[in-house]
């Protein structure tokens, strides 16, 4: 007889087995209330994967969250990934990777149509008036939050400087401050090694949740042993998806369509985010903004405040930008423009996340090896610090647009400025959740575009 998870804590026995289709179930759940960005996100599965289902320890779980933060991509998505492959082989990442993402993505369309739709609409406008200053305040606090972790000593705050006056001062491509922030964390380390040590992550919870289905001693089983043949066979399955979803965007769409240089450049952006998903929205705004006019810098604002306000990883922000992109670019024809803006969605989750597959399923056989050996932490070091520059530039960029919307030479928004300053007031000194938080500034700016024109 199977036990279920309210007996395990009353006998303190593991799970003698996890079915596919109970894992199933627990990973489309995870994907509907998977709020909270990525720590809210790895808290989620530490209490029910550690401490309520206990299908893996504690140690294992943190061993497998020490090397998805090393990668570029969402970590808690890739962590998903990883402990559905050690379940239940590659079937396993690909269900718990993928119900990860997919009702995001979903969500996202619906509401992308209900912004472009009825966006003017003063109900809709109204609460997007007291989302952007929220914003505002959210990314500053991500800045900050990640310069605790990340600033330890001086090299770190000067390799953080660096970074913001490249890329407010010079306008430096993301990549590039990322390239060289990892060539300094390199070269530096092997100077300086305790400068550049790595951090201790989202921290750890304490051990004692009792016996679990994958333990500390459970050896990795015969799918998560490194070989040759397995590596080679994934990495050839990948990149012949890619290749292949590529080669069918070109015949369709051209090699200049809209949908084709969309899925190279968020394959170009998968590879770069390194620090989540705030790091890589510069580069997003850089390339979709200002190359691609695939939408503009206020509605990536608007973009931002959907993507914390819906389950799933940030990142997946960049299915608000190809919706929108797809819709303006119309990419199937101006009698589409709902359908083209859903299949640019798409297309770039696939492109996006593709990349996060591979690493885990290529790498984890390794890493299942190298349990208390993960190195190669310096350069991840000195990008995470290069991150918290980039996105203090983001913050300010977003200030700029939020306050002074007609521009300098305009008025100076005072309501907004109100609005920006008492959310960060409420989540500096009051740690106020990301959730309540947007729902209080709707209400605001609702109420605002309610009875301010009453008040003129």
């Amino acid at each position: 007889m199977k036990s279920t998870p309210s007996a395990l804590a009353a006998d303190d026995q593991a799970p003698a087995s996890v079915s596919f289709a109970e894992a199933f179930k627990f990973w489309l759940k995870l994907g509907f209330i998977s709020f909270g960005g990525p720590a809210g996100q790895i808290a989620i599965m530490h209490a029910e994967l550690v401490e309520r289902r206990r299908w893996i320890s504690e140690k294992r779980f943190l061993h497998a969250l020490n090397y998805c933060m090393l990668l570029p991509g969402p970590e808690a998505q890739q962590l998903a990934t990883y402990i559905g492959w050690l379940m239940h082989r590659t079937w396993g990442g690909i269900v718990a990777g993928a119900l990860f993402v997919l009702p995001s993505l979903f969500i996202l369309i619906t509401l992308s149509w209900i912004y472009l739709r009825f966006g003017d609409v003063p109900v809709v406008a109204g609460i997007f008036f007291g989302l952007k200053p929220a914003v505002t305040a959210i990314v500053l606090h991500a800045a900050h939050r990640i310069g605790t972790r990340a600033l330890k000593n001086g090299w770190m705050w000067a390799i953080a400087a660096a970074s913001f006056v490249a890329i407010f001062g010079f306008s430096t491509p993301f990549p590039a401050i990322v390239l060289a922030a990892a060539l300094v964390g390199h070269f530096g380390a092997k100077q300086w090694p305790q400068v550049f040590a790595l951090g201790g992550g989202h921290g750890s919870a304490a051990n004692g949740h009792g016996a679990a289905f994958i333990s500390d001693d459970t050896p990795p089983p015969a799918h998560a042993r490194f070989s040759r043949s397995h590596t080679a066979k994934v990495l050839g399955t990948g990149v012949g998806l890619w290749l292949l979803a590529m080669g069918a965007l070109v015949a369709f769409n051209g090699l200049e369509g809209t949908l084709t240089q969309m899925g190279w450049f968020f394959t170009k952006a998968a590879l770069v985010t390194f620090g989540g998903a705030y790091a890589v929205l510069p580069y997003v705004y850089q390339g979709a903004v200002d190359t691609h006019q695939w939408l503009s810098g206020p509605q990536m604002i608007d973009g931002l405040a959907l993507g914390e306000s819906t389950p799933g990883p940030l990142i997946m922000v960049v299915a608000f930008v190809a919706f929108v992109g797809g819709w303006v670019k119309e990419a199937l024809g101006p009698e589409a423009l709902f359908l083209g803006g859903a299949l640019a969605a798409t297309v770039v989750t696939f492109f996006t996340f593709l990349p996060s597959f591979l690493f885990i399923l290529v790498g984890g056989p390794m890493v299942e090896a190298t349990h208390g050996k993960l190195g190669f932490t310096a350069p991840l070091s000195a990008i995470t610090a290069a991150v918290v520059g980039v996105i203090l530039n983001l913050a300010l960029f977003f200030a700029y647009h939020v306050l002074w919307p007609s521009g300098f030479s305009g008025s100076f928004d005072v309501l907004s400025a109100v609005i920006a300053v008492a959310a960060a007031v409420a989540l500096f000194r009051f740690k106020v959740g990301v959730m309540p938080l947007l729902g209080a500034c709707a209400a605001i700016g609702l109420a605002a575009s309610w009875f301010l024109p009453r008040l003129q």
